[in-house]
């Protein structure tokens, strides 16, 4: 039976500098060999807030001044299974802590100008310039074998009643 799972993706900066997460370590991985900001799944009970502290913490073992929130994302039957994806999308900043070496991957923290050189996904490019520019956004991407397919990409600062029917 198809699900609908709740996900956090939150992109430490640093100045100049954003941590992100090559996948290389889990095999069966859906993400294996891209690169993507840390995050995970909600727990049962868990607010999106505390998922969001929670998962940094586990995988990068740093914690974060203070978090804004970027955007919200779908993705429709991503995963093996078919399930759909809700993924609520976090800038992070002022790290502190001691980074650890996480289960899933090789940390790095990667210059805002190289990241959309890395192997990402290929949705990821589109939006995590407006991560990195401050704007909040709401999108849906389709993937299909591994392949995007179709995104829409709509941005909070011009939502207005009309655009909502």
């Amino acid at each position: 039976m198809k699900k609908r799972i709740e996900a956090t993706l939150i992109y430490l900066m640093d100045n100049d500098q954003v941590l992100m997460l090559e996948r290389v370590k889990k095999q069966g991985d859906i993400h294996i060999g891209k690169w993507n900001g840390l995050g995970g799944k909600v727990e049962l009970g868990e607010s999106i807030k505390k998922c969001a502290i929670r998962e940094l913490k586990e995988e990068s073992g740093l914690s974060a001044e203070y978090f804004d929130f970027a955007g919200h994302i779908t993705f429709p039957g991503f995963d093996k299974h078919g399930n759909d994806w809700s993924v609520y999308v976090f800038r992070a900043y002022g790290p502190s802590g001691e980074m650890i070496e996480c289960d899933e991957g090789e940390l790095s923290w990667v210059s805002r100008d190289d990241i959309l050189s890395l192997n990402l996904w290929e949705g990821d490019k589109h939006f995590i310039p407006y991560v990195l520019s401050n704007k909040t956004f709401f999108g849906e991407f389709c993937y299909q074998s591994g392949e995007l397919s179709s995104y829409t990409l709509d941005f909070a600062d011009y939502l207005s009643g009309k655009d909502l029917n």
